[in-house]
């Protein structure tokens, strides 16, 4: 499976909506260099109020692009890191991902899928209605998260738009992505 980058976006500070930019730089063990999500522990104040030490399995934010286009549809006009992700990407499959999955992104980069973004009330608060939007249910009734994948850094690197992507999977039996 192969894909592209489409835009990257960073910001400092605990902020919900990140900044389009030229490049990100990844780094192995932490994120992206000056985000207000990087670091080895949990940055996510929630997380940090219930356990500091926690390891940052939440380093990285990758969302695909067919989801703004399906938002659209629905009336929501999302650009570019509008909501929080680091990496948009076209032609992955990211929910689709099992846990562990690498990618390849660029000339070095290297994240690891460590789970599923779980939609919170941040998403009503930018934009009345979008969290409901990007939830969904599957046959069996079970509640399918739309809003991207979180990942670690294993390898550093600079990120750009039109970069390429190429997924690596684990071994199997591969694991379903859960929120993380």
């Amino acid at each position: 499976m192969r894909g592209i980058v489409e835009a990257v976006s960073q910001r400092r500070g605990h902020h919900f909506s990140k900044l389009p930019g030229m490049w990100i730089t990844l780094l192995a063990g932490l994120g992206v260099e000056g985000d207000g999500h990087a670091g080895t522990t949990v940055q996510h104040r929630s997380r940090v109020a219930r356990d500091p030490t926690q390891p940052n399995l939440r380093q990285v934010h990758l969302l695909h692009r067919e989801l703004l286009e399906e938002l659209e549809t629905k009336g929501f006009a999302v650009g570019p890191g509008q909501i929080g992700e680091n990496i948009l990407t076209r032609g992955v499959d990211l929910l689709g991902l099992p846990a562990d999955s690498v990618l390849c992104i660029g000339d070095a980069a290297r994240v690891r899928v460590t789970g599923l973004r779980n939609p919170c009330i941040q998403l009503d608060r930018f934009m009345p209605g979008l969290m409901a939007a990007t939830l969904d249910r599957d046959e069996q009734g079970g509640l399918i998260r739309k809003a991207g994948i979180m990942a670690v850094v294993l390898q550093g690197g600079v990120v750009r738009p039109g970069d390429a992507i190429e997924v690596v999977l684990p071994p199997e039996p591969h694991r379903r992505l859960l929120p993380v």
